[in-house]
């Protein structure tokens, strides 16, 4: 399996969840449905699929 650079908007998306999570976690975002360590594992693994699968 080889690995490829996630492209721009991948990156960019993972980005900004893991500022929502990093928010969620200094409680600058309270009350969201969900802890900040899941969005957190979210945006490694939207980054990861992005790494992963070619083209996207």
């Amino acid at each position: 399996m080889s690995l490829s650079a996630p492209t721009t908007v991948v990156f960019i998306i993972s980005v900004i969840i893991a500022i929502i999570g990093l928010l969620a976690g200094l409680a600058i975002i309270p009350g969201l449905p969900i802890s900040a360590f899941w969005i957190m594992v979210i945006a490694w693994v939207v980054l990861a699929a992005g790494c992963l699968f070619k083209g996207m």
